[in-house]
């Protein structure tokens, strides 16, 4: 009846939280305020990431200038077009798809960046925009060259410049693997490329990408290891801020790790991140983090109906204690890209969307967004999911933009949610965890009902820090409440609902408070 009676007088107060001070800590706390501290400290961790491909994001203002570059077999495709799969080439060993294309360059882009960083963004991740043929840019044909229909290195270091000034951070895609066969590198440095009985052999026998033979040191000296190598010298001149390598898996643990310390020894915190498909335990320290495409895997098939909740959320568990935490906080949260079906189509359902949407941006690590996908644009496989920025869908009336605004704020205004730990809840139904910092202040409890009907949870609270008769309010804005009582939650969901739990530890309205003295 005591609890009943403080659960009941226990009300909002509008006053700022106290703060915590060093005689709050308990020893393990102490022992902790470090760690937590490099964790903020690092802009790699729980960063929200944007990916874009140059081409298809902003339409130039100079296009009619620059229309020359766009000569045959290249196609220039109108901004209201969709991509479609197109003949293959028999003359230039290419698909006519991977040749069209819609005009966007470099200064376009910088033109866009009031958008992006308005959405929340920290990191602008951006396609290969080396000089090739095709549009997509995994068929390099030199490096060190920005192909002239995106501009120039010196666009790229004002990008870089602007995004900076913005406090915000510019990746590129980096295909070291493999060039483009066009590459004049081909018949100058044939010793360059791997090759059976006197022919380049192609990634996945491509012939139109022969691989680069990195056990050849001089090969290493170009591509990473010298400090004027492709990726040093972008590190130091443009100065971008990291490397997405495409198929990392192929570079291996070790020309993964030299390729790594290499960018940290041109910029120290910079950040590489591998295309790693596999089950990501072991990859790291042979580069930061990974795009967690195993991640991606089991919240796809979870709503799906192919995965229990529970089940899932323990696969993740496994995964966080195999895989390294550190490591993960930097890893690319991803649930759609340039070589996946945007989420719209992949998840056709509106509540399959936000559960998606919700557990990247809740999960430890770092979400990436596919351009245009905040909009709710869909799109099949390649090329499909490869169309042109919706411009006209970026308004205030669009509710998918709505929501991943939202999400985006609730997670800057989280350290838990940005680089907090991670705990599993037991649960029978429902995708469970919390994510939880030093103070109880800031701790979230997610619950996930991926299911199609109406779930009631006995939740154990993993915080020994949350009080007795702490009311928890839904941060996403549902009318869902629950109370902490005996280190435990009751909570009702609705059939394919999602709640962020949220503490309401303000103080009675005489002015009692439990968490006085607690950090």
């Amino acid at each position: 009846m005591k609890r009943l009676i403080a659960c009941a007088l226990l009300t909002l107060n509008a006053g700022a939280l106290p703060q915590p001070h060093a005689d709050m800590l308990s020893d393990k706390d102490k022992a902790r305020v470090s760690e937590f501290q490099q964790r903020e400290a690092d802009w790699r961790n729980g960063a929200v990431v944007y990916q874009i491909m140059v081409d298809r994001f902003a339409p130039s203002a100079r296009l009619d200038a620059k229309r020359a570059l766009y000569a045959a077999p290249r196609k220039l495709r109108p901004w209201s077009e969709n991509p479609a799969k197109g003949p293959y080439l028999e003359k230039d060993h290419i698909w006519s798809h991977e040749v069209d294309y819609w005009g966007g360059d470099l200064a376009s882009l910088r033109g866009k960046l009031d958008y992006v960083q308005q959405l929340g963004a920290d990191v602008v991740y951006l396609n290969p925009i080396f000089e090739s043929l095709s549009n997509h840019k995994y068929d390099a044909s030199d490096y060190h060259k920005v192909d002239p229909v995106y501009g120039t290195r010196e666009d790229l270091k004002q990008l870089a410049g602007d995004l900076h000034a913005r406090h915000m951070k510019l990746v590129l895609d980096g295909v070291f693997n493999h060039m483009g066969r066009r590459s004049p590198m081909v018949k100058s440095h044939p010793d360059f490329f791997k090759s059976r009985n006197g022919q380049p052999i192609g990634w996945m026998d491509v012939e139109n990408l022969p691989e680069l033979d990195l056990e050849s040191q001089p090969v290493r000296d170009y591509v990473y290891a010298r400090p004027d190598s492709v990726v040093q010298s972008y590190l130091r001149n443009e100065d971008i801020d990291g490397w997405r390598l495409d198929v990392a898996f192929d570079l291996g643990f070790q020309r993964l790790r030299e390729l790594t310390e290499a960018a940290h020894a041109a910029k120290p915190d910079s950040l590489t991140i591998g295309e790693i498909w596999n089950y990501p335990e072991e990859w790291h320290p042979s580069v930061d983090g990974v795009m967690n495409m195993h991640s991606r895997a089991i919240v796809l098939k979870m709503l799906n109906g192919g995965l229990p909740g529970p089940l899932a959320a323990q696969m993740w568990d496994t995964m966080v204690g195999e895989a390294g935490y550190e490591h993960l906080l930097k890893a690319w949260l991803v649930l759609d890209n340039h070589d996946t079906e945007r989420l719209a189509h992949a998840l056709p359902q509106a509540w399959q969307q936000k559960i998606a949407r919700v557990l990247q941006f809740t999960l430890p690590g770092s979400p990436c967004l596919y351009y245009g996908s905040e909009l709710g644009m869909s799109g099949g496989e390649d090329p499909e999911n490869r169309a042109p920025m919706r411009w006209e869908q970026a308004t205030d009336a669009n509710p998918t933009l709505q929501l991943h605004r939202q999400l985006i704020q609730l997670r800057k205004a989280s350290p838990a949610l940005r680089f907090g730990d991670f705990r599993r809840l037991h649960s029978q139904t429902a995708f469970a965890f919390l994510r939880r910092t030093l103070s109880a202040r800031d701790t979230r409890i997610i619950v996930a009902n991926p299911t199609d009907h109406a779930l009631q949870e006995y939740l154990q609270v993993r915080d020994s820090k949350m009080q007795d008769v702490t009311p928890m309010t839904d941060a996403l804005g549902s009318d869902t409440k629950t109370t902490v009582f005996a280190g435990c939650i009751d909570l009702q969901l609705a059939p394919h609902q999602v709640v962020i739990l949220q503490p309401d530890t303000a103080a009675y309205p005489k002015g009692y408070q439990r968490y006085d003295r607690l950090p």
